[in-house]
């Protein structure tokens, strides 16, 4: 009977301590990185930057509180994800790093992970073209004037970037990766609206200026 128990407690070690473990990545896909800091006595943090999830914690944890507040971390990181989902009020990635982590999820969730910027930012000097992508080194510019648009036109504009990192132009191979993404529709005819009423009559944005116009693989600058 002993033996039996041992048994079955033995079948469980394994499953049990892959649960507890500190993951690698999320569910998404995104890196995970534990930074330790002898400054922290009793708070953790979570946060994104440059597309990895860095949780924060007191350099006097056990590895058992360790692994338990990465994976709490962590969920709190996933739950304001869902918040971004079109209509549940997410709260919109505001810094520069926030924007990075945002876009890691993207093309995670989109494109398997393909899509891998070196950078991604706001700027304030595109009046032109709401964001823009430079395939060469990587880097993804956003405009400033979407902060106070809806998240699923944010997520569009981003996956639009994100997609000239592995298709240079408009063509049809670019358009069909977008096609994963449910709001792209819906987004440039919102991009296309605000762009008609902001030049107040003239002659609305064309479809490939909607979001970063025939010179997208230029930098900003």
């Amino acid at each position: 009977m002993a033996g039996g128990a041992d048994g079955r407690a033995g079948n469980r070690t394994p499953a049990h301590a892959a649960a507890a473990a500190v993951p690698l990545t999320t569910p998404e896909g995104a890196p995970v990185e534990v930074r330790r800091s002898a400054r922290r006595r009793r708070t953790v943090a979570a946060f994104w930057e440059n597309g990895t999830a860095v949780v924060a914690i007191p350099a006097s944890f056990t590895r058992t509180q360790e692994r338990e507040w990465v994976h709490r971390m962590l969920e709190k990181l996933r739950l304001q994800g869902e918040r971004g989902a079109p209509g549940a009020g997410k709260r919109r990635p505001r810094s520069d790093a926030a924007l990075a982590g945002h876009a890691a999820e993207l093309s995670a969730k989109y494109f398997s992970g393909r899509a891998v910027p070196s950078s991604v930012r706001w700027v304030s000097n595109q009046n032109s073209r709401w964001g823009s992508a430079t395939p060469s080194d990587g880097s993804i510019r956003l405009s400033d004037k979407l902060r106070s648009m809806p998240q699923w036109v944010i997520d569009y504009v981003l996956l639009h970037e994100l997609a000239h990192l592995l298709v240079a132009g408009h063509n049809a191979a670019f358009w069909r990766l977008l096609e994963a993404y449910p709001e792209t529709g819906r987004a440039k005819a919102f991009l296309e609206g605000v762009s008609f009423a902001t030049s107040r009559g003239l002659t609305p944005a064309s479809e490939e200026d909607d979001v970063d116009g025939p010179d997208a693989a230029a930098p900003a600058e």
